[in-house]
């Protein structure tokens, strides 16, 4: 991978307790940590202000739930269903998601910071004026992706589908997206001065700009 920054991986403890997450529903400052939660169905639940850390999750299902104002900080999602799930305006801090279905999932406005999204679908997500920064995507699936008015520092694209992204009012200086692919991506020309691509995607936004490209 040809990202030029270290991320700093999820902090978790190598012994878990299993819990359940339904115990959060019960508490004032809802709040979860030091745990393991396995192959629960945890669709449409919604809970505002979440606190979540040091906790790992495999073979969960969050469809369609709704967390704004999450705080996650060291946390793993692992084979997790997260389509349609509500994370705006959160906090996220050295998480991982690592093969999730994040259809649709909604980041718009949350604050991103060492986070890796592996192998993972997330065609339809919605990163509207979010702010990420030592973010890694490989190998993910993002067609017609939202990233409008982001602000994107040393985040990473590698050998991912890019086809149909919005990255309108998005500065793309110094991300490279060189190793992805895609026919056509929403950007407007200034925004892409300093971003890095390929021969071959070079020549398609030559193309934008009305030029001839000679074989």
């Amino acid at each position: 991978m040809g990202n030029k920054f270290k991320i700093v991986d999820p902090k978790i403890p190598a012994r878990l307790e299993s819990a359940n997450f339904q115990d959060v529903y019960y508490e004032e400052d809802p709040f979860l940590s030091n745990c393991i939660i396995e192959n629960a169905r945890l669709d449409h639940k919604e809970i505002d202000q979440l606190v979540i850390s040091k906790v790992m999750l495999k073979n969960v299902s969050f469809v369609g739930a709704s967390f704004p104002r999450m705080d996650m900080t060291d946390v793993v999602f692992e084979n997790c269903d997260l389509s349609n799930a509500k994370f705006n305006e959160g906090i996220i801090h050295r998480v991982t998601f690592k093969e999730c279905k994040l259809l649709g999932v909604n980041f718009s406005g949350a604050n991103l910071g060492n986070v890796r999204f592996e192998e993972c679908l997330a065609n339809m997500s919605d990163f509207v004026e979010a702010r990420l920064k030592q973010v890694i995507f490989n190998q993910t699936l993002l067609q017609n992706a939202n990233y409008s008015d982001c602000e994107l520092l040393k985040v990473n694209f590698n050998q991912c589908d890019l086809n149909e992204i919005d990255f309108t009012q998005t500065d793309l200086k110094g991300i490279d997206i060189s190793t992805c692919r895609f026919t056509r991506i929403n950007v407007a020309l200034e925004n892409l001065s300093g971003c890095e691509v390929s021969p071959e995607q070079a020549i398609g936004f030559a193309s934008l700009l009305g030029l001839k490209v000679k074989e």
